[in-house]
């Protein structure tokens, strides 16, 4: 019989932006997936109000944290793997390896040399196909690039953490668009987990829903072959990349995103503080395009 984690989503309405702590009943060891530390970059502010929530509920379940695991470099929140591992006696913090290929992409994006480029902010760098455990969950890795070349998908019994590979079934797919991101990568890459076993319940990075309704967070390998509207069984490669690359033309970048990265791919921490004690962004001027109409 196939393991089965204890899943509990986290929803940030202003960034879409969708959080998970799993664990084993049977052994009360689990993993925060993707959480945020909350950012308005109009003010340049941080606070931690969605890690709050999450350490709460672990904190109140008696769930042991192993492992905080981001399954990318986000682009549109920043992560709050530090913050959490801080406060959770040093839980282990995780990311795909090719998350070094992104350092270096950005680096020389932001010109910035004192941004890492070897991966060292990170207690681990998971390679493709390589297998851990929370307390009797087998967690297997699956390098997912396409939306970013870094992104990587973790298999935990019979929950799949997909990050932004896939959206739910009437949304689709995620944007592939980004430095380094590749729509027929996106295409193998949503093939290869659609392959997962039919029940396997696949756990999304992102919904919109209107203000007053509850966000769509999950659905199973099976329901995605049959309505998803962008990968759905019969659908062609090359139909699907036309539609996503015609799509991400029209598309204007996440707020946060410049920000973001500067933070994400030092694994959770701010720019070192200048000589007044304050960290500071830098921003690229007209390195990125502006969206095309229609």
């Amino acid at each position: 019989m196939t393991a089965s984690p204890i899943v509990r989503h986290f929803f940030d309405r202003p960034t879409g932006s969708l959080q998970y702590v799993f664990h084993d009943p049977a052994t009360m060891k689990g993993a925060i997936v993707d959480p945020v530390w909350n950012f308005c970059p109009k003010a340049g502010r941080i606070w931690t109000a969605d890690a709050d929530r999450i350490l709460a509920y672990v904190r109140d379940k008696g769930i042991e944290v192993e492992w905080i695991l981001d399954t990318h470099p986000h682009a549109d929140h920043f992560t709050a793997a530090v913050w959490l591992s801080e406060r959770l006696g040093g839980a282990k913090r995780g990311i795909g390896e090719k998350v070094v290929e992104v350092q270096r992409l950005w680096r020389g994006i932001y010109h910035d040399d004192s941004l890492p480029q070897d991966g060292s902010p990170w207690d681990r760098l998971f390679r493709d196909g390589e297998e851990f455990a929370i307390g009797d969950i087998p967690v297997r890795v699956m390098l997912s690039p396409g939306h970013t070349l870094a992104s990587i998908t973790y298999v935990a019994g019979d929950a799949a953490f997909v990050h932004d590979t896939l959206m739910m079934p009437s949304s689709g797919s995620s944007r592939a668009d980004f430095p380094g991101g590749d729509a027929g990568q996106l295409w193998d890459s949503i093939r290869a987990i659609l392959d997962l076993p039919a029940q396997t319940r696949l756990f999304v990075g992102h919904d919109y829903p209107s203000s007053n309704d509850p966000p769509r967070y999950m659905a199973t390998v099976a329901e995605h072959r049959l309505t998803n509207q962008h990968v759905k069984d019969g659908t062609l490669k090359e139909e699907f990349v036309a539609l996503r690359e015609g799509r991400d033309r029209t598309l204007a970048l996440p707020a946060q995103m410049l920000h973001a990265l500067q933070v994400n791919l030092r694994g959770g921490r701010l720019p070192e503080p200048e000589s007044d004690g304050r960290s500071y962004f830098r921003i690229p001027a007209n390195y990125f395009e502006l969206p095309q109409s229609g």
